[in-house]
């Protein structure tokens, strides 16, 4: 595969708590960034949607989206994503197709079908059984109809969305998400920053497999990668120490309160399988000064084809998280033909 000669940049916002921090704070922050991002140019802003975890202040995308879409202009946001089986088809179309109506061609709608929660809360929210596809496929193509103009008399109307439909994106991170996207012709993201091994052939399969729809005519996939880049490797990889520390928390011991400070994860002691899980796991990533990150940046853009590329950058500092947005525009920008 090779890469687009111009590689659109967006953002992946899992709203993250740090210690010393609240969920309140973290919301702020998000809210604050946008516009940010948006002055550098980044073409989308998607929140993602967790339950019962106090380190991830993103439980309510569509309320955090439209709190975005009114802090900027131009940029596109929406959900990374909404997971649909906690949710009933009919109360997301209205919701998308309220901030669709008051932010026209800005709005996205990614849907998921992972729980964002543990199985007690999976059951507060009335979540429907895990594990059916064809169930989920009922679901999105429910959603869907919601946003095709319709008999009113023979159809349950979900206003305002019959006339405002955001963009629908179909997310997964497995070559069966990718073979659900192509069949129901819907746009793909993959998430890297989750399974970096099967991003090349998630993607190969949903190329192959696409069926044209009305949602679109031409496979269209990209990519959210974990992306931490500063002035030299060393750096980067200090400030991206806290979250990587906080992915061995959730796989030890599961729910914690916030991911650890920058102090608290330099004195961690790393078990030799703790290093082994991190390494299987960032160094896919885009982690490290501009140089490495070009080099690593256009390895994976050729070896997926991605149309475009959303990074998700957690690290405890707002200005250097900024930064690392700033820096990754100069990565991607330094790959373009010259025009």
């Amino acid at each position: 595969m090779t890469r687009p000669a111009d590689l659109p940049l967006s953002v992946l916002d899992v709203v993250p708590v740090f210690e010393g921090g609240g969920a309140a704070q973290a919301l702020r922050d998000t809210v604050a960034l946008a516009p940010l991002v948006e002055e550098l140019g980044y073409h989308r802003y998607w929140v993602a949607e967790h339950h019962n975890t106090p380190s991830l202040a993103t439980s309510t995308p569509a309320v955090l989206a439209g709190r975005l879409a009114a802090a900027t202009s131009t940029l596109r946001v929406g959900s990374g994503g909404v997971l649909l089986p906690n949710h009933a088809p009919l109360v997301v179309a209205e919701q998308f197709g309220t901030l669709e109506a008051l932010f026209p061609g800005r709005i996205d709608l990614g849907l998921g079908r992972a729980a964002g929660a543990d199985s007690a809360t999976a059951r507060a929210l009335r979540r429907a059984p895990d594990g059916d596809e064809r169930f989920f496929q009922g679901q999105v193509d429910e959603l869907s109809g919601y946003f095709a103009p319709i008999d009113a008399r023979s159809q349950v109307l979900a206003v305002p969305a019959t006339d405002n439909q955001p963009e629908l994106w179909l997310l997964g991170s497995s070559p069966a998400s990718a073979g659900l996207a192509a069949a129901l012709g819907l746009p793909y993201a993959f998430a890297h920053h989750i399974n970096p091994h099967a991003s090349a052939a998630a993607l190969r399969h949903y190329r192959a497999a696409f069926r044209p729809s009305r949602h679109l005519d031409r496979p269209r996939a990209l990519i959210s990668v974990l992306a931490t880049v500063a002035d030299s490797d060393r750096a980067a990889a200090e400030a991206a120490a806290p979250y990587l520390l906080g992915k061995i928390w959730m796989r030890s011991i599961g729910v914690f309160d916030a991911f650890p400070s920058p102090a608290t994860a330099r004195a961690h002691g790393y078990s030799r399988a703790e290093r082994a899980f991190l390494d299987d796991l960032a160094a896919p990533q885009l982690i490290g000064g501009v140089d490495t990150v070009r080099r690593r940046l256009a390895g994976l853009t050729a070896a997926t084809g991605a149309d475009e590329l959303m990074a998700l950058t957690v690290v405890p500092d707002q200005a250097e998280r900024l930064r690392s947005f700033d820096l990754l525009a100069s990565a991607a920008a330094a790959l373009s033909p010259a025009r």
